[in-house]
């Protein structure tokens, strides 16, 4: 298993034909993918996968695991999302810190989870038994969440590192929502960033976002990547180094070249960061 780095996209079925066709070949370091959309299917979905995982390192990147849930995980669920990583060689799997679903039933949606120790041993626990499932390391991803459930005995960040240190598992930051949560909630968004392990940053996610009734932030993944989530980027990456980025688009996609272009612009952030990072690294080992 490749632990790739630089700017990969999430793939989408909306424009996997032009990744098939090599489209993005050259433009794209990796491509991340939702195992759940692709484990049960048939037809063409599997033969075209495993030659677009012939030329591009694949992560995986979960929606259904449901980790802050409290359902039994589902043994076929496991025993299927494995045989999935392992076929495609991907080098950890991530899924969202929250709960989807109850009883057996999905909600395909990702929702909050309290904020506190009761919880966060809870979750860890689960985390550690998928690592153990999966035969590799997962990573929990910081969702974007519109209730406050109750006053938390700490806030978000605190819960998120006790999680990471409980489970000793690996950090998947999305700084959009991070962004987005900022605005909706009243916080700043580097105090939060400050605040999380850095060192257990493995990945990060970035996208756009969208103003709702003039009042909420929602994050769509239908719009550009702001100004002010390329900044808090460039930030991550001057403090952890190469790390690989997924660019995140669901709705409101554009033509597949426009896409590339935003890759593109997501890297020329990075490569800056990057340099930064570099820079900073020949100081603290020879002094200024």
């Amino acid at each position: 298993m490749t632990t790739p780095t630089g700017i990969g996209l999430g793939l989408r079925a909306a424009f996997i034909e032009r990744v098939e066709r090599g489209e993005a070949d050259g433009k794209v370091a990796f491509l991340e993918l939702s195992p759940e959309n692709y484990m049960h299917r048939g037809g063409p979905a599997p033969r075209r996968l495993g030659a677009i995982s012939e030329r591009f390192d694949i992560i995986t990147h979960g929606l259904m695991m449901s980790l802050g849930g409290v359902d039994p995980f589902d043994d076929e669920y496991f025993r299927e999302l494995r045989s999935f990583l392992d076929r495609h060689r991907s080098p950890w799997h991530s899924d969202h810190l929250c709960w989807c679903g109850f009883d057996g039933a999905l909600l395909h949606d990702l929702l909050p989870i309290p904020f506190d120790t009761g919880t966060a041993i809870r979750v860890a626990d689960r985390v550690r038994a998928a690592q153990d499932r999966l035969g590799r390391p997962m990573a929990v991803e910081n969702i974007s969440w519109y209730l406050e459930l109750g006053r938390g005995q700490r806030d978000e960040p605190e819960f998120v590192a006790e999680v990471l240190e409980r489970a000793d598992c690996l950090l998947m930051l999305d700084v959009n929502n991070v962004f987005v949560n900022s605005r909706n909630h009243g916080f700043d968004p580097y105090t939060w960033l400050a605040k999380v392990p850095l060192e257990r940053v493995v990945q990060l996610h970035v996208a756009g976002h969208e103003l709702w009734d003039d009042t909420l932030i929602i994050d769509t993944h239908g719009a550009d990547v702001r100004n002010e989530v390329y900044d808090m980027l460039a930030w991550v990456i001057e403090r952890v180094g190469p790390k690989p980025v997924v660019l995140e688009r669901d709705s409101n996609i554009p033509p597949f070249a426009q896409l590339l272009d935003e890759v593109a612009a997501v890297d020329r952030v990075y490569q800056d960061a990057l340099g930064r990072w570099h820079a900073n690294q020949l100081v603290a080992k020879h002094g200024s």
